[in-house]
């Protein structure tokens, strides 16, 4: 008679992807608020301690990570938090421009009244976290992670009665790529700027469904940020670049 199977002391494969996306939540996070810094070396043996997780479980994370171009991998010799330059987010910012002004115009014109609602209620929240964000000078990091949701979701908003699903992949992508370079443009603060009075233009002329105002305000509002990068310190932008024999 065979004796039962003793259960299995291995996680579940959907206990396996839980840590590994919430490893990666937290990579992510602390990449984009620089607490990994741009070309940082990431080395899984120091890293699985940080986040409490297994080497395997790490590197599937990193992987994710990889295929967001967060962080780049050299073959066998590791992970690094991918370099930032103003050449790399210049492209960002104008390959943004080109895929979002337009599929703003495709929502504009498709939208419903369900998507001026959803609208209104995001901007409405982008306001409140713009107000208290603005109300004294020190940043608050709670706030601030407020503000970046809030913002996020009404970019997401404004585009969202777009049917092309490519255009939102690569969107999506791109907003991404753009949150290390905004997060720096707005703690340096170079630069003067209204970002609410920028987001309120926009709004309104969505709401008229006056879609050429509007993708002319989205695409200023874009490369507003790109004009504050420009004013930072070569030491800031230029962070984290690795000599290509470094990492041979």
């Amino acid at each position: 008679m065979h004796s039962p199977t003793a259960p299995s002391s291995q996680p579940a494969p959907a206990a396996d992807a839980t840590l590994a996306q919430s490893a990666y939540m937290r990579l992510r996070s602390d990449i984009v608020e620089g607490h990994l810094a741009p070309g940082e070396k990431l080395r899984v043996e120091h890293l699985k301690d940080r986040y409490e997780v297994g080497a395997g479980t790490l590197r599937e994370a990193l992987a994710l990570l990889v295929a967001d171009a967060l962080v780049v991998q050299h073959g066998h010799r590791g992970f690094r938090v991918t370099p930032i330059s103003l050449a790399d987010f210049i492209d960002i910012t104008e390959t943004r421009v080109q895929l979002e002004t337009e599929a703003l115009r495709q929502s504009v014109a498709l939208g419903d009244d369900a998507w001026e609602a959803d609208l209104t209620s995001a901007f409405h929240l982008l306001s409140l976290a713009e107000e208290r964000l603005g109300k004294d000078g020190e940043q608050d990091v709670g706030q601030f992670a407020q503000w970046e949701a809030r913002n996020r979701a009404f970019h997401e908003v404004l585009i969202r009665a777009c049917p092309s699903r490519w255009l939102h992949h690569f969107l999506a992508i791109l907003y991404r790529q753009s949150e290390r370079y905004r997060r720096l443009s707005i703690t340096h603060r170079p630069v003067p700027r209204d970002v609410h009075e920028e987001h309120q233009a926009i709004f309104d002329a969505c709401l008229a469904r006056d879609a050429d105002r509007a993708a002319t305000l989205l695409a200023a509002h874009i490369r507003k940020t790109l004009e504050a990068v420009r004013e930072l310190p070569d030491a800031v932008i230029n962070a984290g670049t690795v000599p290509l024999a470094a990492v041979r």
